[in-house]
């Protein structure tokens, strides 16, 4: 997993609250447990106007112009920018898988949904919390000025704006390590391989009935 200290990137807008798991990759998309991807159906139903299906050409579809992520300011975007409650509905994996394809490194919104917040951090994708009313303001000076970035830094967590203002935010000390190490809990065990390995062969000595076949 990418390890995760810094990010500069161009925010997209996502103005909505309680946008569930089914919006971010619709179900017809989960038959695939590759990781990768998902990114072209990242909100499929809000990005083409027709139905997608999995093997699609999605650089043929008929493309949603009112919809954020294909807007030309937001192209280049890797931070997204959303409302309270982001990840609701059911607790699938796919959902950061699809955000991590597309292409982004960090969330901001006021609260996430408790399983697709754990989620992200097992996938290399940075969820920040921040107050309701400071992404209220984040909103507005993203659509004031084309281009913006934000720089969200895991280690000083903080997010600072184009005006050199510096946002706090607060996260897990153990989640903010394994996001900064690029480990999961798979990578995290197989930290103390030898160990592990040190102990079953003691207990083969030790009790040999038990790994008899």
């Amino acid at each position: 997993m990418q390890p995760f200290k810094q990010h500069k990137g161009v925010v997209a807008p996502l103005e909505r609250a309680n946008v569930d798991t089914d919006a971010i990759i619709p179900k017809q998309f989960l038959k695939s447990i590759k990781r990768t991807g998902f990114g072209d159906n990242l909100f499929d139903e809000w990005r083409y106007l027709d139905h997608g299906e999995p093997g699609q050409d999605c650089s043929q579809r008929p493309r949603n112009p009112d919809f954020v992520l294909n807007q030309e300011r937001y192209q280049s975007a890797s931070v997204l920018l959303t409302g309270r409650n982001f990840g609701c509905g059911s607790s699938r994996e796919h959902a950061p898988w699809a955000l991590k394809d597309f292409g982004f490194r960090a969330l901001i919104a006021p609260s996430y949904a408790n399983i697709f917040y754990n989620n992200c951090f097992k996938n290399g994708l940075l969820p920040v919390e921040l107050p309701e009313e400071t992404v209220g303001r984040l909103f507005r000076e993203v659509e004031a000025q084309p281009g913006y970035e934000l720089l969200v830094d895991l280690p000083a967590q903080s997010v600072t704006t184009p005006s050199g203002e510096v946002i706090p935010f607060a996260i897990d000390s153990f989640r903010r390590q394994m996001l900064e190490e690029g480990l999961d809990e798979i990578g995290l065990t197989l930290q103390h391989a030898e160990a592990i390995r040190a102990y079953e062969e003691r207990r083969r000595r030790e009790a040999p009935w038990l790994f008899r076949s």
